[in-house]
């Protein structure tokens, strides 16, 4: 059965057609409709064809690991998880907010640190992109800590992610810190990742949920689509 026309009709049957719902659900931007199915001894249901092809088609899922933009030692008197952001960690923020909507990699779920120097990096890129504001925010405070625990993030990521999102969300951002957001990233991607400072770490796989797509990529088998960096 070919796939190269996105309406479905039988020879023996011409009228019988995939629903136009269908295709608008899986493929929005074909403009041909047309795939021809000879015909069998024994009828195939059009209700079984959809069935066929839904259970075939992967649903992408991507991460963004996005390590805290640069932040101040000006005041020393304060503990690490509390420093706020520098003056040219505030402009690097807006900088790769920017670039992640003009990537069109907006997150439907955003995990974050609850240091300072992450929310004040997530407040700032909402007020940049408002598009960010649509997305549901999470703190989790193990993000601080584990991110210190050599070896632990990539897991604690995949555990705090599919705790937190549902199927229909695609897009996750996860905000955090080094030397955990990089570890993470190399680990899941099988490539050597450097996260400096707002650097964002692109990921993508396929499952029809998270722990679907966790568990089919493995680690390594995350494909790095690319690392976005303040200019």
């Amino acid at each position: 059965m070919g796939l190269g026309g996105m309406e479905i009709s039988s020879l023996c049957n011409p009228t019988s057609l995939i629903s136009s719902s269908f295709f608008t659900k899986y493929f929005p931007n074909s403009s041909k409709r047309t795939v021809v199915i000879p015909c069998s001894a024994s009828p195939i249901s059009i209700e079984t064809i959809e069935e066929k092809i839904e259970s075939n088609l992967l649903t992408c899922r991507r991460l963004i690991l996005l390590r805290h933009a640069k932040s101040s030692w000006e005041d020393r008197s304060l503990k690490d998880h509390d420093r706020p952001l520098s003056k040219a960690g505030r402009f690097d923020a807006i900088d790769v907010s920017r670039k992640l909507q003009q990537l069109g990699w907006l997150p439907q779920l955003i995990l974050s640190s609850n240091a300072t120097r992450t929310k004040e990096t997530l407040k700032i890129m909402q007020e940049e992109v408002r598009g960010l504001l649509e997305a549901e925010v999470h703190f989790v405070s193990s993000f601080y800590s584990v991110a210190a625990m050599d070896g632990q993030t990539a897991e604690h990521l995949q555990r705090a992610i599919c705790q937190y999102s549902r199927d229909e969300i695609l897009t996750v951002m996860c905000m955090g810190h080094n030397r955990g957001w990089e570890e993470a990233a190399s680990m899941f991607s099988g490539s050597s990742v450097e996260l400096k400072t707002c650097n964002a770490a692109l990921l993508e796989a396929t499952g029809k949920s998270w722990e679907e797509a966790f568990t089919s990529a493995g680690l390594g088998g995350w494909k790095l689509h690319g690392i976005v960096k303040p200019t």
